[in-house]
């Protein structure tokens, strides 16, 4: 998902904060249903390449409820985005329904961007997963609406594990160390490039769930003030377990990120990584520089953290809010409830995409490859819902304590407190 969190128009914030809450039968049904009216969304390209058919079908019923109102689905590069947005929204030709990352809500929120909704109008929303609602809320009011989402896992080369003796994947962390140890030992000897497993040193997502699991916190909010907290004793506990892991299996480049990471395990030198689902399937496509000889070959399985539960995971995904500006809010608010229905939701779930409540994460099945994630997504967690967020992630803090540490330039306790004191400069700033 995009992570970039932009600012826009002063004054917007005065404006929203007077927009009614939005709901989806409409104080005014027959008014609603009788206009005549365009409608637009945008959405984010993941929908046009992944359930184009989606789409068609929800805007088909809407159509059906509303013939008068043409729905204008618009997609949107997840670069390029937010700076359309901001721009959208500083004047008064603004989109209907946006799709947002859950990590990009909390800036645009505090701004007063988006419109409120009544979460009672939406299905399932008192089972929406928690760290999309939470991303969605403010002070108890609610602005966007969780969409989908996704959760990394454990993934491994199945054809390894069974040439060390092991036929089935980690159902625990000491039993994953033991395999570890197997395939650094099966493999290292005779292959200097072999990682038993892949950690790069820039690799945050994987580094931070590493500090959750220890009960530890990127920041936390003390008396209406985010402060880092990242050199707290659990934090720096989570941060060594990490490093120890790394230092143990990894063999590579510890100054660069995952971004390149299904190209690399596809090069056939990398046991097992962390990553989310679909890498799994992307190291064996050559489009995505994977080798195409090793498909069926790997796995995904929950990824145990040294706490002895689940690693929690970062949940990535996004939510769709409803602009304050936009001339068509109860319209726009019932477009949102035919997207994310049960319907939709299981469309999504054939897609191999999480749905935003945990009652249908039951329906994903156990033993295909998003069980896993399935499994993890109820200890995912989302960055700090504070307004200065964007500014921490753009300075790109989180990436060089962990390089910092990875290479041993400075300790994991000193590159904390010193990530902490970067936290601290920025957070607070909308």
């Amino acid at each position: 998902m995009a992570e970039r969190i932009s600012r826009f128009a002063a004054g917007l914030g005065a404006f929203a904060l007077l927009a009614p809450v939005v709901g989806c039968g409409g104080d005014k049904p027959v008014a609603a249903a009788e206009r005549s009216s365009d409608l637009t969304v945008w959405l984010t390209v993941d929908a046009q390449e992944s359930w184009p058919d989606l789409v068609t079908t929800v805007n088909e019923r809407f159509h059906k409820k509303h013939p008068k109102v043409n729905v204008k689905v618009q997609y949107q590069q997840w670069t390029s985005k937010n700076q359309k947005i901001d721009a959208a929204l500083a004047g008064q030709d603004v989109p209907d329904v946006v799709e947002m990352g859950n990590s990009e809500t909390t800036n645009y929120i505090v701004n007063g961007a988006f419109a409120a909704l009544d979460p009672g109008k939406f299905d399932h929303s008192k089972k929406w997963i928690g760290a999309l609602r939470d991303a969605c809320q403010m002070d108890g009011t609610t602005y966007c609406v969780p969409y989908y989402a996704g959760a990394r896992v454990g993934i491994y080369r199945t054809d390894l594990l069974k040439e060390i003796g092991v036929d089935h994947a980690p159902r625990s962390y000491p039993e994953m160390i033991a395999d570890l140890d197997k395939l650094k030992r099966k493999f290292g000897a005779g292959d200097k490039n072999f990682s038993a497993f892949y950690m790069p040193g820039r690799y945050w997502y994987a580094a931070m769930a590493f500090v959750k699991d220890a009960g530890g916190e990127i920041a936390v909010e003390k008396g209406g003030r985010w402060q880092g907290a990242l050199s707290s004793a659990r934090s720096v506990a989570g941060l060594t377990a990490w490093k120890n892991l790394l230092d143990a299996y990894y063999v590579g480049d510890r100054s660069k990120d995952n971004g390149d990471e299904p190209a690399v395990v596809g090069q056939g030198h990398v046991g097992m990584f962390y990553g989310n689902t679909w890498e799994a399937k992307a190291a064996t496509d050559s489009r995505s520089g994977g080798n195409p000889a090793l498909r069926g070959k790997f796995a995904t399985f929950a990824f145990p953290g040294p706490s002895g539960k689940l690693l929690p995971p970062f949940l990535g995904g996004s939510t769709l809010a409803v602009p304050a500006k936009s001339e068509n809010q109860d319209l726009a608010g019932e477009w949102i409830k035919m997207f994310t229905d049960p319907a939709s939701q299981r469309r999504l779930i054939a897609a191999d995409t999480l749905p935003n409540n945990t009652a249908q994460l039951r329906e994903v099945a156990a033993d295909g490859v998003n069980g896993p994630a399935a499994k993890a997504a109820e200890r995912g967690w989302v960055t700090p819902l504070a307004p200065g967020w964007g500014a921490v992630e753009k300075s790109n803090v989180l990436q060089e304590m962990l390089q910092d540490i990875a290479t041993g330039r400075q300790s994991v306790q000193g590159a904390a407190r010193a990530a902490d004191h970067r936290i601290d400069a920025v957070i607070n700033e909308n």
